[in-house]
């Protein structure tokens, strides 16, 4: 058995991102800020995922509200310097790396 149905198996279904779909994150991740690493870190049973500051940013953008393409929106404003495209592959495939682990749903 490949190692994707291995996790889909065990994680539930894995999920594939659109620009207009709305992420968030699970019940069971906590985003919180961790003073003794100095860092953003995802918190969740028996799992911690510490973020650089970009994917912290993003992260942070989860709110339940704003699509992915609003999220782009946003850091497009915030990092005029960087290329629309740039954004938006790293975006979303941080976001997909982090929805086939089970930590981003939609």
């Amino acid at each position: 058995m490949c190692l994707k149905k291995l996790e889909s198996k065990i994680m539930g279904e894995l999920i594939q991102l659109k620009l207009e779909d709305i992420p968030k994150l699970p019940r069971h991740a906590k985003l919180r800020y961790d003073e003794a690493r100095k860092k953003w870190i995802i918190n969740a049973p028996e799992r911690v995922f510490e973020l650089d500051e970009i994917a912290a940013e993003i992260i942070q953008m989860l709110d339940g509200n704003s699509s992915i393409n609003q999220i782009i929106d946003k850091l497009v404003m915030k990092f005029e310097e960087a290329p629309r495209e740039q954004i938006s592959k790293d975006v979303t495939v941080m976001l997909q790396s982090l929805a086939d682990k089970g930590f981003v749903i939609k």
